[in-house]
Protein backbone atom coordinates (compact mmCIF):
# COMPACT_ATOMS: atom_id res chain seq x y z
CA UNK A 1 0.00 0.00 0.00
CA UNK A 2 1.41 3.36 -0.57
CA UNK A 3 2.03 5.20 2.59
CA UNK A 4 -0.56 8.35 3.07
CA UNK A 5 -3.13 6.85 0.42
CA UNK A 6 -5.36 5.12 2.28
CA UNK A 7 -8.14 7.16 1.25
CA UNK A 8 -8.00 5.62 -2.27
CA UNK A 9 -9.91 2.65 -3.55
CA UNK A 10 -8.65 -0.82 -3.04
CA UNK A 11 -9.23 -1.38 -7.05
CA UNK A 12 -7.49 2.16 -7.60
CA UNK A 13 -4.45 1.40 -5.34
CA UNK A 14 -3.77 -1.52 -6.78
CA UNK A 15 -4.12 -0.55 -10.67
CA UNK A 16 -1.82 2.69 -9.32
CA UNK A 17 0.92 0.45 -7.57
CA UNK A 18 0.94 -2.02 -10.68
CA UNK A 19 0.84 0.15 -13.46
CA UNK A 20 2.21 3.75 -12.37
CA UNK A 21 4.20 2.69 -9.04
CA UNK A 22 4.08 4.35 -6.18
CA UNK A 23 6.89 7.01 -5.95
CA UNK A 24 6.21 10.62 -4.49
CA UNK A 25 3.12 11.76 -4.06
CA UNK A 26 -0.56 11.21 -6.31
CA UNK A 27 0.00 14.63 -7.25
CA UNK A 28 3.56 14.15 -9.01
CA UNK A 29 2.08 11.46 -10.72
CA UNK A 30 2.11 11.17 -14.44
CA UNK A 31 -0.52 8.72 -14.62
CA UNK A 32 -3.09 9.51 -12.18
CA UNK A 33 -5.38 11.30 -14.97
CA UNK A 34 -5.37 7.91 -16.61
CA UNK A 35 -6.54 5.86 -13.56
CA UNK A 36 -10.49 4.60 -13.66
CA UNK A 37 -12.20 5.53 -10.70
CA UNK A 38 -14.17 2.35 -10.36
CA UNK A 39 -15.73 3.62 -6.61
CA UNK A 40 -19.27 3.68 -7.80
CA UNK A 41 -22.12 1.82 -7.54
CA UNK A 42 -22.05 -0.64 -9.89
CA UNK A 43 -25.33 0.60 -11.35
CA UNK A 44 -23.78 3.74 -12.16
CA UNK A 45 -20.53 1.94 -13.92
CA UNK A 46 -22.98 0.06 -16.41
CA UNK A 47 -24.43 3.60 -17.45
CA UNK A 48 -21.07 5.20 -17.79
CA UNK A 49 -19.84 1.97 -19.59
CA UNK A 50 -23.01 1.80 -21.97
CA UNK A 51 -22.79 5.23 -22.81
CA UNK A 52 -19.08 5.35 -23.86
CA UNK A 53 -19.36 1.64 -25.72
CA UNK A 54 -21.96 3.45 -27.62
CA UNK A 55 -20.30 6.68 -28.13
CA UNK A 56 -16.61 4.37 -28.72
CA UNK A 57 -19.02 2.66 -31.41
CA UNK A 58 -20.07 5.90 -33.37
CA UNK A 59 -16.40 7.35 -33.18
CA UNK A 60 -15.44 4.26 -34.83
CA UNK A 61 -17.46 4.84 -38.19
CA UNK A 62 -16.79 7.87 -37.89
CA UNK A 63 -13.09 6.72 -38.81
CA UNK A 64 -14.57 5.99 -42.60
CA UNK A 65 -17.75 8.51 -42.95
CA UNK A 66 -16.66 11.62 -43.69
CA UNK A 67 -17.91 14.46 -41.35
CA UNK A 68 -18.06 12.34 -38.78
CA UNK A 69 -15.00 13.28 -35.89
CA UNK A 70 -13.36 10.22 -34.68
CA UNK A 71 -11.53 12.34 -31.85
CA UNK A 72 -13.75 14.36 -30.17
CA UNK A 73 -16.15 11.44 -29.83
CA UNK A 74 -13.04 9.12 -28.53
CA UNK A 75 -12.30 12.13 -26.08
CA UNK A 76 -16.09 11.91 -24.69
CA UNK A 77 -16.04 7.27 -24.59
CA UNK A 78 -12.64 8.23 -22.79
CA UNK A 79 -14.29 10.47 -20.49
CA UNK A 80 -17.10 7.63 -19.96
CA UNK A 81 -14.60 4.89 -19.42
CA UNK A 82 -12.57 6.80 -17.17
CA UNK A 83 -16.33 6.07 -14.69
CA UNK A 84 -16.10 2.41 -16.03
CA UNK A 85 -13.51 0.61 -17.34
CA UNK A 86 -9.93 0.95 -16.76
CA UNK A 87 -9.38 -1.98 -20.15
CA UNK A 88 -11.43 0.51 -22.17
CA UNK A 89 -9.95 3.51 -21.29
CA UNK A 90 -6.78 2.07 -21.88
CA UNK A 91 -7.45 0.69 -24.93
CA UNK A 92 -8.30 4.65 -26.27
CA UNK A 93 -5.73 6.19 -25.12
CA UNK A 94 -2.96 3.93 -26.53
CA UNK A 95 -4.93 3.25 -29.81
CA UNK A 96 -2.19 4.03 -32.68
CA UNK A 97 -4.91 6.38 -34.68
CA UNK A 98 -6.18 8.75 -32.14
CA UNK A 99 -4.82 7.67 -29.04
CA UNK A 100 -2.33 10.37 -28.72
CA UNK A 101 -4.61 13.47 -29.29
CA UNK A 102 -7.11 12.03 -26.55
CA UNK A 103 -4.30 11.57 -24.08
CA UNK A 104 -3.34 15.38 -24.43
CA UNK A 105 -6.71 16.55 -24.37
CA UNK A 106 -7.30 14.39 -21.09
CA UNK A 107 -3.70 15.87 -19.60
CA UNK A 108 -4.96 19.26 -20.44
CA UNK A 109 -1.87 19.81 -22.81
CA UNK A 110 -4.52 20.47 -26.06
CA UNK A 111 -4.77 20.52 -29.67
CA UNK A 112 -1.98 21.25 -32.04
CA UNK A 113 -2.39 25.04 -33.07
CA UNK A 114 -2.28 23.77 -36.89
CA UNK A 115 -5.42 21.69 -36.39
CA UNK A 116 -8.09 24.49 -35.39
CA UNK A 117 -8.49 26.15 -38.27
CA UNK A 118 -9.36 23.22 -40.20
CA UNK A 119 -11.53 21.86 -37.14
CA UNK A 120 -13.28 25.10 -37.27
CA UNK A 121 -13.32 25.26 -41.47
CA UNK A 122 -15.04 22.37 -41.68
CA UNK A 123 -17.31 22.41 -39.07
CA UNK A 124 -18.78 25.71 -40.44
CA UNK A 125 -18.80 24.17 -43.73
CA UNK A 126 -20.91 21.55 -42.69
CA UNK A 127 -22.73 24.02 -40.27
CA UNK A 128 -23.49 26.00 -43.47
CA UNK A 129 -24.40 23.57 -45.78
CA UNK A 130 -27.14 22.66 -42.93
CA UNK A 131 -28.36 26.10 -42.54
CA UNK A 132 -28.03 27.24 -45.91
CA UNK A 133 -28.95 23.53 -48.06
CA UNK A 134 -30.02 20.44 -45.67
CA UNK A 135 -32.59 22.36 -42.91
CA UNK A 136 -35.77 22.96 -45.05
CA UNK A 137 -37.39 26.34 -45.14
CA UNK A 138 -40.31 25.04 -44.45
CA UNK A 139 -39.11 23.73 -40.93
CA UNK A 140 -39.15 26.57 -37.75
CA UNK A 141 -36.32 29.14 -37.72
CA UNK A 142 -35.17 28.03 -34.51
CA UNK A 143 -34.22 25.16 -35.88
CA UNK A 144 -31.82 27.24 -38.20
CA UNK A 145 -30.89 29.48 -34.92
CA UNK A 146 -30.24 26.87 -32.99
CA UNK A 147 -27.51 25.54 -35.27
CA UNK A 148 -26.16 28.73 -35.83
CA UNK A 149 -26.16 29.07 -32.13
CA UNK A 150 -24.67 25.26 -31.15
CA UNK A 151 -22.23 26.20 -34.02
CA UNK A 152 -20.72 29.40 -32.37
CA UNK A 153 -20.23 28.08 -28.69
CA UNK A 154 -18.75 25.06 -30.50
CA UNK A 155 -16.53 27.44 -32.03
CA UNK A 156 -15.44 29.95 -28.55
CA UNK A 157 -15.00 26.19 -26.73
CA UNK A 158 -12.35 25.04 -29.44
CA UNK A 159 -10.73 28.42 -29.56
CA UNK A 160 -10.11 27.89 -25.70
CA UNK A 161 -8.76 25.08 -25.79
CA UNK A 162 -4.75 25.13 -25.03
CA UNK A 163 -2.41 25.15 -28.14
CA UNK A 164 0.42 21.94 -28.30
Amino acid sequence: MCPGHEEISKDTRQYITYHVGCEGDMEDMEGEVHTVNLDRPWLSRIVWFTTGFTIMCIGIVGIVVPGLPTTPLMILAAACFAKSSQKFYDWIINNKMFGHHVKNYREGKGIPKKSKPIILGTMWVFVLFAVLIAIPDSAPPVSKITTLVLAVIGTLFILRIPNL
